[in-house]
């Protein structure tokens, strides 16, 4: 059964961002995965920290995080701290690294250093030593009673992180927009990632990450998610897009401002047709998007997560309601 998550950049004040959480375990959300950049948005950890006080169900997550902002002796430390709170509702997502490091001019992480990081963490979780790359000292959760769980999702859009995820992860979080053939071309990809390590597709959560916004003027809602397609569509794809657009992508690519990430007002988002909303979110009325949600549910992945896009001042919370509505609708 497809389920729900909910991706939430903190830019709104904490109680704003507790008042989302609270509604979406209140309407059936499996998972709440917050956006970690911490020169456009708010902390992260203090946001995920004060809105899991008084849930009982719903899986905390980072939408996604890093290892350089975050050494991971930070990022141990944070997520053994969070499963102990709730219980073990915790799902680290990690990546490269974007608009946190980016705004401070900084290069996202290599592969390789992705994957030795995760490798890190996974020996923090089971309390073992691992050593500082810098100092070549060792460190360790001194805390722990004994070995966490903590599963790790990796943020892959492109065909070598795509199949690395595959490889090494707990699940993924698949940035690749909504259409049909970008979906099963990721699927592939993680598929023959997960089969280099004896693993099938089965054996990792796949979380659809698409920028939503639902109303009853599609020219609204296309308009509002066009800031994160523009942001999906630049990345590399596992999929070819149609030379028509190529150029369009190559305008957002050099003017992509990114103290402007996510922003629904962002200047850039000018710049994207509506061709690649299309492609990359799920926007337009609530029955066309009951339809794309069936397409993509057929694709086999386990849960569709929405970044709900509103004007700057208005409520998330409608967009909430109404995607747990169609879910709710479209499996009776």
């Amino acid at each position: 059964m497809l389920s729900m998550g909910v991706g939430l950049f903190p830019t709104e004040p904490t109680a704003a961002m507790c008042s989302y959480v609270r509604l979406c375990e209140d309407l059936g959300y499996d998972n709440v995965w917050f956006g970690d950049s911490q020169n456009i948005w708010r902390e992260s950890s203090t946001v995920m920290g004060a809105a899991a006080v008084g849930t009982e169900r719903i899986v905390f997550g980072t939408g996604v995080t890093n290892a350089v902002t975050r050494h991971p002796s930070l990022l141990a430390s944070t997520w053994a701290t969070l499963a102990e709170f709730t219980g073990g509702r915790v799902a680290l997502g990690i990546g490269t690294g974007d608009s946190s490091l980016r705004t401070m001019g900084l290069k996202p992480l290599k592969l390789a250093e992705l994957e030795h990081a995760i490798a890190d963490l996974r020996a923090l979780f089971r309390g073992e030593k691992v050593a500082e790359p810098t100092s070549g000292a060792e460190y360790h959760l001194n805390y722990l009673p004994g070995p966490i769980d903590v599963p790790i999702y990796i943020a892959a859009s492109a065909p070598k992180i795509l199949e690395m995820s595959g490889r090494i992860a707990d699940g993924v979080i698949v940035l690749v927009g909504t259409a049909p053939h970008f979906i099963e071309a990721a699927l592939r990809t993680i598929e023959r990632g997960a089969v280099s390590s004896g693993r099938t597709l089965d054996d990792l959560h796949i979380v659809l990450w698409t920028p939503t916004a639902i109303a009853d003027d599609s020219t609204e809602a296309r308009d509002l998610v066009r800031a994160h397609v523009s942001r999906v569509a630049i990345r590399p794809l596992p999929a070819k897009v149609d030379p028509a657009l190529e150029k369009a992508i190559d305008r957002i690519r050099e003017q992509y401002n990114y103290y402007e990430h996510m922003n629904p007002e962002a200047a850039h988002a000018d710049l994207v047709p509506d061709e690649l909303v299309d492609l990359f979110a799920l926007a337009g009325t609530k029955d066309e998007c009951a339809q794309r949600l069936k397409e993509i549910e057929s694709l086999g992945v386990d849960q569709v997560s929405i970044v709900p896009f509103v004007r700057p001042g208005q409520s998330r919370e409608g967009t909430i309601r109404t995607f747990a509505d169609i879910v709710s609708g479209h499996l009776a």
